[in-house]
């Protein structure tokens, strides 16, 4: 016959096994609590150092958005009173009314229909330049910019839209070069030398922060 253990040497037995396995499953719940904090803190430090990257591309960003707040200029948003012979053509002087009124589609539309009629009209191409623009299509408006000063090298009012419209493409050199041609050209102060100037110096600002 087997012989069975006391009572009390069982139930030390018992008590033993409890609480070694009570132990076992503290040590593991703890082990995975430490596991779990301290992923949490290196992930967030490794968030935390991870840099910006400082790259050209978010600083032509923000130039770009920053051109675009810039207001119409001066000699924009004097338009629907020149010149006297748009009067004569209704869709150019619809086209400028759209314009003042920041209704780029129709200005583009009305304004085609324009030079269909007068493809050797630099004031035209620069109009449709500046609509094109400000819908940030700058394959077209470079275009028409291009055109106007074809048509007429000396033409102050392309040559700013121009430089503005390589601001807002991050191309600082480019918008200085017609800058530089303005001050050749305007002898006397000039409302587009003004707003290039000013455009360049808000450019500088926001590039720089």
């Amino acid at each position: 016959m087997r012989e069975r253990l006391p009572a009390h040497t069982f139930r030390q037995l018992t008590d033993g096994t409890t609480i070694m396995t009570r132990s076992i499953l503290i040590a593991v719940v703890a082990g995975l609590l430490t596991a779990a904090m301290v992923s949490y803190v290196l992930t967030t430090l490794t968030q935390d150092r991870t840099p910006t990257p400082a790259s050209s591309g978010n600083a032509v960003s923000r130039t770009a958005d920053a051109a675009e707040a810039w207001p119409i200029c001066s000699t924009m948003a004097a338009m629907v009173e020149t010149p006297d012979w748009a009067a004569l053509d209704p869709d150019f002087a619809a086209g400028k009314r759209a314009i003042a009124a920041g209704d780029w589609q129709r200005a583009i539309k009305t304004i085609t229909s324009a030079a269909l009629r007068d493809d050797r009209n630099a004031d035209i191409q620069n109009y449709l330049g500046y609509a094109y623009r400000r819908l940030r299509q700058f394959d077209p408006a470079m275009r028409h910019y291009q055109q106007a000063l074809t048509l007429n090298p000396r033409h102050r009012s392309a040559h700013e839209h121009l430089g503005e419209a390589y601001l807002a493409q991050g191309d600082l050199a480019k918008a200085k070069e017609h800058f530089a041609a303005l001050e050749q050209i305007c002898l006397i102060p000039c409302d587009e030398y003004d707003d290039l100037k000013r455009a360049i110096a808000e450019y500088n600002k926001v590039a720089n922060r």
